[in-house]
Order: C-alpha cells, then structure tokens, then sequence
C-alpha cells in the first residue's frame, strides 16, 4: 500500500508550568488558567497572603522577548500603583528570574461569557449602571495619564452587578500611536487607522461593549482581524483574572489606511434598531459611536447620562 505517513502531533514548543510549580519564592501553581499568544496565566496560592491568586507571565517560548517582558512588568507596576473598585489590583510585581505579575483572583465572569450565557438581554437599568461602572474606572485611567484602548466584553469581569476592568497590556499616554492598537474588532476608527489617541478612543470602547451588552452583537456585527468572517456564537477565552470569557468578532470592512486591520464603513447602525431601550440610553450608547472622535461625549457627560437612565424610578 502506497501513502504519505501521518505525520506526528507537533509538540507544544513552551509546556506550561505543573500544578506544584514555584515560579517565584511565596507562589505555588495550581492550575493553568489561559494561554495567549504571549502570555501564560495560571491560578496560584500566595504564602504571604494565603489566598489564591491570578499570576501573568510571558510564555516560555517568548520571554528573550525584552519588549514583551516591558510590558509585562508595566502593566504590573500600574496596577499595583492604582487602586479603584472598578479595575483589577495588582498585588507584586516580580523581575526574576522571570517577569511575573500577580493579580487578585476575580469570583465572577468576563462580560463576555455572561453575555453568551444568559437566555435574556440586560435590562435597560443594568446596562446604564455598567456603563456608570465602566466610566468610573476609565475617568480614574485617564486621571493617571493613560488610555485604555481594549475596552470590550472579555475584558470586563461582573460579580453580581459589580464591575471590573481588566487588562492593561496596551494601555499608554494619549497621543501618536500606530495602527491597529488593540483587539481588531473593537478598535475606534482612530486605532484602527493609526495617529493621535485619546480619550475618545476609550469612550468609543465603552459604547461598544454597552452596544453589545445591550443589543446581543458588536455594533458592526462580527467581523475578524482578516475580514468578514459570521460567527454562531461567542467562543471561549479567559480573562487575566477571572474564569471563561467570551470573544466575538463581524461584517464586512475595508482596510484601514496603514493597516490590514479591516474597518467598517460608515457609522454603525443605531442601537434602537436592534432593541428598544430608553431614548436617553439608546443615544448615549450611540453618540459614543460616532466615527470622529470630537463629536463624542466626554467621559463626564457620558457618566451623567447613563446615571440619570440607571437611577430613573
């Protein structure tokens, strides 16, 4: 019998660590929580807090990598630095022998798989009250010099009502910044093009994750780093210090100049036409939508609209 042999599985260049692991004096590994294309998280035990624990690290395929170990340890300090009842906390920051961030271990789900597990849409009062939460944590970024810029449902985690924004791997100062900086189906047109950032780009992230959490889908429908791709559902991913998340990504797009990130054209359809919603709340979500970033509403504004829909009698 003639035929090519079946070729051997590909071994896993970078194994991740074993539950019993020490990465660094204090920590034991219990389990491997995610596996980006950079980074490796896993539930731990901290000794010197006795408590678990989430721990970030760069995989061990990429850590001759310095630029990614940069912003490791960045987003580390930050977090550690920052203290808000809406962002993750940063416990430690660890140098060698390899880079290390611990964070708090979050109870509740990533927006995202809440979003893709429940039978019913947020209530109107719920979607405003998130968008109070997630104004709170970004007016308080944005205080300390830095933008966001990865604002979407994956990176939000909820605990009965509670919410809490993760991730600062691509956070930086507003200003010039190339194109396609962030998550490429929720990028503002000005990341997704490239140039001069700011605060509107992270109002445009807050829009977008309130258009999905209250419509069911992205403003644009589901789109994918390579173009018009539909999607069934929301697949599975885990957030830096929660369980299982949901990703979502689709419609068709151009190219974004400088850039084969693709882009929708045109503005997105407004949120009443894929729900009715109170005219306040279906304005603001929209108004953070609109493709020229000095036609947004500041992040003030925005707070204050959502809070008078979030506490209507």
């Amino acid at each position: 019998m003639t035929g090519v042999p079946a070729s051997a599985p590909t071994p896993d260049p970078a194994p991740a660590l074993d539950p019993g692991d020490r990465p660094a004096p204090g920590y034991e590994v219990l389990g491997h929580l995610a596996r980006t294309g950079w980074l490796d998280v896993y539930d731990a035990w901290s000794e010197d807090r006795a408590c678990r624990c989430v721990l970030k690290t760069v995989r061990p395929d990429r850590r001759d990598e310095a630029p990614l170990r940069g912003r490791l340890l960045r987003e580390g300090r930050w977090l550690c630095a920052f203290t808000h009842p809406h962002l993750v906390r940063g416990y430690d920051v660890i140098r060698t022998p390899d880079a290390l961030v611990v964070l708090e271990t979050l109870t509740g789900e990533t927006l995202a798989h809440l979003l893709h597990r429940l039978r019913r849409r947020p209530a109107a009062t719920d979607v405003a009250l998130l968008g109070v939460q997630l104004c709170s944590a970004i007016h308080y970024l944005h205080g300390r010099g830095l933008l966001h810029l990865d604002l979407k449902p994956s990176n939000v985690v909820v605990e009965r009502g509670h919410a809490k924004v993760l991730d600062l791997s691509v956070a930086r100062p507003p200003g010039p910044a190339p194109p396609g900086l962030g998550t490429p189906a929720h990028l503002s047109p000005e990341q997704a093009r490239g140039g001069e950032l700011s605060a509107a780009a992270d109002v445009w992230g807050i829009g977008g994750t309130l258009y999905e959490t209250a419509a069911g889908e992205p403003p644009f429908g589901r789109w994918t780093a390579t173009g018009p791709d539909a999607v069934a559902g929301a697949g599975a991913g885990v957030g830096p210090s929660a369980g299982p998340g949901g990703r979502a990504g689709a419609a068709g797009g151009a190219s974004a100049r400088g850039t084969d990130t693709p882009y929708p054209d045109g503005p997105a359809p407004p949120l009443s036409a894929r729900r009715r919603l109170p005219r306040a709340l279906a304005d603001a979500v929209d108004a953070c939508l609109s493709p020229d970033p000095r036609r947004r509403p500041t992040v003030p504004e925005l707070a204050a609209a959502l809070g008078a829909v979030a506490h209507r009698p």
